[in-house]
């Protein structure tokens, strides 16, 4: 498998512009715990993580649990602070982050994640973001265990699905992990009802080429990190 049949896509990015407290806002609302910042041509300049964010905040331990708490609670004082207090994204992010193409294998973004002690890598096509491969992403393709035999028939189905879904149901497909082995499809990730669990499903076995679908999807609390 590739980093194509794994990835997250439709990736929610920021710019170098945006402020501290829009960042803090997309990390809540989606579900996700950091960001790629892009320029206009959608080429990858850095990454902003819940990590960065704290940073910003004195080095005080607790002091650092009680921003982030109230923030993840919707605290009006948090997002406030950092809205006054707070830098660009351009300031605060990790610049030049590593990237990988949408061939590469994922033994070998699994060593690059190890070896650089990183725990998401932007997909890139032609110099553009494209995706992003987190270690979910990652477990859940190598727990195939093997390159499957429909290699890109399987990543076609996958394609199908996430158009589906992202066309017709109205789920947000940068919350889903889809992995499409022999025809057989495991669906992963956060949605926000019964009804969007059971959409994601039905879109599924409606592609051809599908013979089975495992759904694992679990249900969106507020906060909770997607990659």
């Amino acid at each position: 498998m590739q980093a194509a049949d794994v990835m997250t896509p439709n990736v929610i990015t920021v710019t170098p512009d945006s402020d501290v407290g829009e960042i803090a806002s997309l990390l809540l609302e989606h579900g996700i715990s950091a960001v790629p910042v892009v320029d206009a041509d959608d080429k990858v300049l850095g990454i902003v993580s819940e990590g960065d964010l704290m940073r910003r905040i004195e080095n005080d331990t607790d002091q650092h649990r009680s921003w982030w708490l109230k923030l993840l609670s919707g605290g009006g004082n948090a997002v406030d602070y950092v809205k006054s207090h707070g830098r660009k994204a351009s300031e605060i992010m990790t610049p030049h982050p590593l990237t990988v193409s949408e061939d590469e294998p994922l033994h070998r973004i699994a060593s690059l994640l190890e070896k650089r002690h990183i725990k998401r890598v932007p997909v890139v096509r032609d110099g553009k973001l494209v995706g992003i491969v987190s270690r979910s992403n990652l477990l859940r393709g190598l727990s195939v265990g093997r390159q499957s035999a429909g290699g890109t028939d399987d990543r076609a189905i996958r394609d199908a699905i996430l158009k589906e879904v992202d066309e017709n149901t109205g789920v947000m497909v940068d919350r889903l992990n889809i992995i499409v082995a022999d025809g057989k499809v495991q669906l992963w990730g956060l949605v926000d009802s019964k009804e969007q669990r059971q959409a994601v499903q039905v879109a599924a076995e409606n592609i051809d080429g599908v013979t089975e679908v495992e759904n694992n999807l679990g249900f969106m609390p507020r906060g909770v990190g997607g990659y």
